[in-house]
């Protein structure tokens, strides 16, 4: 069974994200084996300067470098990444496994996205849309997706 690893810098404290997060955990728990991790987002001022900004993202990302594992696929999620259809995405996904990898790792930054670092590791950054959205919208998005690739692997109807 797929190892599907979530890194995400924040917490989720709205119930609504929250409820929606773990519905989509236990639907994938049939496909995959999924493991959130939730890393502390640096505190920044309330106008933090761009050097702010940068050594925050900077802190943050060797977090995530320390958090990988050793091998398997890694997705940063990111706005400049590429935009990818949900029938590539399960394509890919369907490819990864299919191929040997027994580890899928993807990377939802905070506030301020991620560290050059972090986009320079992964094997692919991809994009949800050039729209901006909450990174706490972002994470259940991203399950959602991952649950739509598995049915759209196994012909579910769930994709119409």
């Amino acid at each position: 069974m797929l190892s599907v690893n979530l890194i995400c810098v924040g917490k989720l404290k709205e119930k609504f994200y929250a409820d929606a997060a773990a519905e989509y955990a236990k639907r994938l728990s049939a496909y995959c084996k999924l493991n959130i991790v939730e890393l502390a987002e640096q505190k920044l001022p309330a106008k933090p300067t761009l050097g702010s900004i940068q050594a925050a993202l900077d802190r943050e990302g060797e977090t995530i470098l320390a958090k990988l594992p050793p091998s398997g696929k890694v997705v940063a999620l990111c706005v400049e990444g590429k935009e990818l259809s949900s029938e590539v995405l399960a394509k890919s996904v369907n490819d990864w496994a299919v191929g040997g990898m027994s580890s899928l790792t993807l990377i939802i930054g905070g506030s301020y996205g991620l560290a050059p670092g972090v986009k320079q590791r992964a094997d692919l950054r991809l994009s949800m849309s050039p729209m901006t959205f909450p990174h706490h919208l972002v994470r259940v998005m991203v399950l959602e997706q991952l649950y739509r690739a598995f049915k759209i692997q196994e012909g579910s109807d769930y994709h119409k």
